[in-house]
């Protein structure tokens, strides 16, 4: 069964902006840096688009991680989504979704929907461990992104 995490923020920037700053590899890997975490491209560009994949590395609770995801809806500056398709999960679903709350303010929401291996047992874990530190992930980049947004326009 799928664990469901979704995290809101609003951030004092246009939508194109931070839709374009959640897309950059390099802004995604520079978000938590006591990881260690790298992200490449298929393309070798910043900014996957359609179709494009993603390969990230980072250490995680103790444990080195390796996961690829296909980026696959892009419909700027409204939604992306990226699905695992090489990983430690059964299956990670991640939309990303841009709402313009004004012209110069944005709602940026993440949905975030894994299903770990192990059945019940990774189950069990994905609910009582693996969700509340996902979320933080979330919460912690969301930040990043918000701090970069906002200190653009200035």
């Amino acid at each position: 069964m799928p664990v469901l995490i979704e995290v809101a923020t609003v951030i004092d920037a246009p939508a194109a902006v931070v839709f374009d700053l959640e897309l950059d590899v390099d802004v995604h890997a520079a978000s938590l840096p006591g990881t260690g975490e790298t992200a490449t491209t298929s393309t070798g560009l910043r900014r996957p688009g359609p179709g494009d994949e993603v390969t990230f590395r980072a250490r995680h609770v103790g444990v080195r991680w390796r996961t690829t995801s296909r980026v696959t809806a892009h419909e700027r500056p409204h939604r992306f989504v990226d699905e695992q398709v090489r990983g430690p999960f059964r299956s990670l679903h991640h939309e990303h979704l841009f709402e313009a709350v004004t012209a110069h303010r944005t709602r940026m929401t993440d949905r975030l929907s894994v299903t770990a291996p192990a059945g019940p047992l990774g189950g069990a874990v994905a609910r009582l461990v693996l969700a509340p530190y996902l979320r933080r992930l979330l919460r912690r980049r969301a930040a990043h992104v918000q701090r970069a947004a906002e200190s653009a326009g200035e």
